[in-house]
């Protein structure tokens, strides 16, 4: 007579699952605030940090850069250098999504959120 309700179970611990994965997705976003990632150009003339979630945070520039002349390889350097950190921030944010997925138990490379 009640043999459905075993389902109901199911979908009660599938909600449950599903809140906990949400609670870890807000905090790893939290996280990836404050981690940082610095990217470069130029041997390290240029260095540009960004978080974890590609957010630009600061530049540093070697005043050698700034010549007249020079205008366009300095804007190249700092675009590069920008560039760089946001591909490492890239990185660094599947890296910590990685983590989650694999504390819930989920294979491995899976991309989140789904």
């Amino acid at each position: 007579m009640f043999k459905g309700l075993g389902g109901l179970g199911d979908m009660a611990g599938m909600m449950k699952k599903a809140q906990e994965m949400q609670s870890k997705m807000g905090e790893m976003q939290d996280n990836l605030s404050s981690i940082t990632v610095i990217g470069e150009s130029g041997a390290g003339l240029v260095k540009a940090t960004c978080t974890a979630k590609g957010e630009l945070v600061g530049l540093d520039i070697d005043p050698s850069i700034f010549v007249p002349s020079e205008k366009e390889m300095a804007e190249d350097l700092i675009l590069a250098a920008i560039k760089d950190a946001q591909a490492r921030a890239g990185e660094r944010s599947q890296q910590e999504m990685g983590k989650i997925a694999e504390s819930m138990g989920l294979p491995p490379g899976m991309k989140l959120p789904f």
